[in-house]
């Protein structure tokens, strides 16, 4: 008689269970709490449930299952709890799933004024895409601070790289020029996680170009910030430039900035 057996757990998660991932994010609701997250911010159920256009009772429900499956996870402060996406694997997924999904109809001026927003300047997890971060790719590139390619996606040459997530076609790298800028930028090299990769890029799913990931990319957005040249829209994951930060990385870089002033 044949007898069952435990499967191994390696053995279990060598093959993804792809259906269950689809079928969380499926639901309305939960795909707009996970688009919601995907600056990688932390926000909470109050939030998300008005994100989401649910009541408190059905986002946490939708909030339990999201975590349960570890596409987000949750932090309690004081009486309120905070969820954020488990990584940027999930932001990656959801951009490919932009890639192929048929568009939402905008039905009204806030829509569009949104959809504009996020092609002018967003986040893509924790560094800048959008016009904007395309921008900043191009003047790291034309200065000498990054090497190794020109910023352009040519997708009949492209053997690995999609136009979404990280890319692998081009090896950029950091010159010593580079290091030198980013110091006078204020951006401390040697304080950026040592596990994390320099610099990395992504195709841009708007633009259809390069923008800069990776440790540099953190740091840099983090330096807008920081400088207050940047500041969180009203949607999530879209970023406004103000006049200051225009001059500042528009002088720094050699570039004109003004057209992507919010």
């Amino acid at each position: 008689m044949a007898t069952s057996r435990t499967p191994d757990p390696a053995a279990r998660g060598h093959h993804p269970d792809i259906a269950r991932a689809a079928a969380l994010i499926a639901d309305p609701s939960r795909a707009r709490i996970l688009k919601s997250l995907g600056d990688g911010r932390s926000l909470s159920a109050k939030v998300l449930a008005a994100e989401a256009g649910v009541g408190a009772p059905t986002a946490s429900v939708h909030l339990a299952k999201l975590v349960e499956a570890g596409l987000i996870t949750a932090e309690s402060v004081g009486r309120s709890r905070y969820y954020r996406l488990a990584g940027p694997e999930v932001s990656l997924a959801l951009e490919a799933l932009a890639m192929i999904a048929p568009p939402v109809p905008i039905t009204s001026l806030r829509e569009s004024s949104t959809a504009n927003a996020l092609r002018r300047s967003r986040t893509c997890y924790d560094h800048l895409a959008g016009r904007l971060g395309v921008a900043v790719m191009g003047g790291l590139l034309q200065h000498g601070i990054l090497a190794g390619h020109d910023g352009r996606h040519r997708g009949e040459d492209a053997v690995r790289d999609q136009p979404l997530g990280y890319g692998r076609d081009h090896e950029y790298r950091l010159t010593e020029a580079g290091r030198e800028a980013l110091d006078r930028f204020g951006v401390d090299l040697a304080a950026l996680p040592e596990r994390r990769q320099l610099v990395r890029y992504c195709v841009d799913w708007s633009e259809q170009q390069h923008h800069l990931a990776g440790g540099i990319g953190a740091a840099l957005m983090a330096r807008l910030f920081e400088l207050g040249w940047l500041r969180y829209g009203v949607s999530p994951r879209v970023v406004h430039l103000n006049t200051a930060g225009a001059t500042g990385v528009g002088g720094w870089l050699g570039l004109r900035l003004d057209d992507l002033v919010a």
